[in-house]
């Protein structure tokens, strides 16, 4: 039996879990624009704006590992 730390858990199931839920979303989005039709235009903007909050959660973990904070 292999024994893993709470940590161990933690730091693979965070990240597994926010790329899972970051791609239900992308998913959710482009489901969105189908329905609306959008265009393209609109479905850019759509994308644009609704996954820029991904876009920064990616960013500051990226950052995070460059500057040494993790």
């Amino acid at each position: 039996m292999v024994n893993f730390s709470p940590e161990d858990i933690e730091a693979i199931g965070v990240p597994v879990s926010m790329g899972v839920l970051i791609c239900y979303m992308c998913f959710i989005v482009w489901n969105l624009a189908k329905e609306s039709k959008a265009g393209k235009v609109g479905t850019f903007v759509l994308f644009f704006v609704l996954t820029f909050g991904m876009v920064g959660f990616v960013a500051k973990s990226i950052i995070a590992k460059v500057l040494g904070l993790e």
